[in-house]
């Protein structure tokens, strides 16, 4: 057997799904400016493409405040290109990202932008290219707002509210009875939507763009039925501490969605729909735990479902991913992505790519008991986009 024939016999092994796949690196060198909450989305021709939002990244600055940030990983290779700037808001911060390709092949970016310095001010945006292959960042053919004008939820909020009270989000200045007025306020029901995990494409078309508000710790989904022409608010997710939805399909349609939880419970929380996200039953919590920090999932093209999140109630130095073989009932399969004593490894977004593996991406803020010899000495915390690939077989492999 030749050299050719060798390598092409140990690259087709390494794919093979029963084979297990791991292999993981930093985007860039971490860095003490802030840098968070990443998204991911593989392109046509195999190439993979980060955003993220930061104040400042191996020579780009932010510009009065944090800007989207993005980088490159072209098919085959081993190392991330170098970052650029992919969207800035003079004056405003840009925060979350989130992204997807959707079918007719656009690319899609979504951030919210803060007019006030606090969530509740969010504003959301985004921007769509069709020429985006080439190196550096896309070419814009579009960009705009998406606002959207729910039916008034505050009687059905008052109702399931009952005695608690509603923590002000940070930034704000306002009393929890304050707080607890707003949810009848049009101006507060319409502003501080924001994105953090990416838009789930349903069978018949429709896109999901999950919301979240930090004004009362509730969710919501930004729905198109027109390629992203025209977004309208589906019926808001209640339950007061439910953040940061991410949305996965049923093969009979039902539309599960799991969130971040925001308040005591310390678990992932969960709620269902019927009728492709137009409304929601009541939320619940899953029997997963959560420290009050972001999660993703994705459904595989074998139907199996991959959750990656912080498997603890209180601490994010842990990162897993979990399998559910039957839709979201239970979650046999479980591996730890990252286990250190210290730092936090959060805000995933994973993805399955046209290969089969799956791909996740996420926030390491390393601490100096992580960090090296430096970081050490100047008792810094390093902030980092750390990106790994693996398949099913690598997650099932060990526990």
């Amino acid at each position: 057997m030749n050299l050719f024939a060798i390598a092409l016999a140990i690259g087709l092994a390494a794919q093979s799904p029963d084979t297990p796949l791991y292999q993981a690196e930093q985007i860039f060198t971490p860095v003490e400016p802030q840098t968070h909450a990443p998204a991911i989305v593989e392109m046509p021709n195999g190439d993979l493409l980060a955003s993220w939002y930061g104040d400042k990244i191996v020579g780009l600055e932010a510009g009065s405040d944090a800007s989207i940030f993005g980088a490159r990983k072209p098919s085959g290779q081993a190392a991330w290109n170098k970052p650029f700037l992919l969207a800035d808001t003079p004056g405003f911060a840009d925060c979350n990202t989130s992204m997807m390709i959707d079918k007719s092949g656009s690319l899609w970016l979504f951030w919210p932008t803060i007019l006030a310095d606090s969530w509740e001010s969010s504003l959301m945006k985004y921007r769509r290219s069709t020429n985006y292959l080439a190196p550096g960042s896309p070419k814009w053919d579009q960009e705009g707002l998406i606002l959207l004008k729910p039916d008034d939820f505050g009687p059905q909020a008052l109702s399931l509210l009952g005695n608690r009270k509603i923590k002000p989000p940070r930034g704000v200045k306002a009393t929890p009875e304050q707080q607890i007025a707003k949810l009848s306020d049009p101006l507060y029901q319409r502003m501080g939507w924001a994105n953090r995990c990416k838009p789930t494409i349903l069978d018949n078309g429709r896109i999901l763009l999950p919301l979240y508000s930090d004004t009362f710790s509730i969710s919501i989904m930004a729905i198109s039925d027109d390629h992203g022409a025209n977004w309208f608010a589906s019926k808001p997710l209640i339950g007061f501490g439910n953040i940061q939805p991410t949305v996965l399909q049923r093969k009979n349609g039902t539309l599960v969605a799991y969130m971040r939880e925001n308040g005591p419970l310390n678990a992932i929380r969960v709620c269902e729909s019927t009728d492709n996200g137009m409304t929601w039953g009541p939320v619940g919590k899953s029997d997963l735990p959560n420290p009050g920090s972001g999660i993703d999932a994705v459904k595989l093209a074998n139907g199996h479902w991959v959750l990656v999140f912080n498997n603890e109630k209180n601490s994010r130095a842990t990162l897993s991913v979990a399998i559910s073989e039957d839709e979201g009932l239970t979650w046999t399969h479980i591996r730890k992505l990252e286990d250190h004593k210290a730092g936090r490894y959060h805000y995933p977004s994973v993805i399955q790519a046209k290969d089969g593996s799956i791909h996740a991406i996420y926030s390491t803020f390393i601490t100096p008991e992580d960090g090296d010899a430096t970081a050490k000495a100047k008792n810094l915390t390093l902030k980092g986009i750390k990106h790994a690939q693996f398949n099913e077989a690598w997650v099932k492999k060990s526990k």
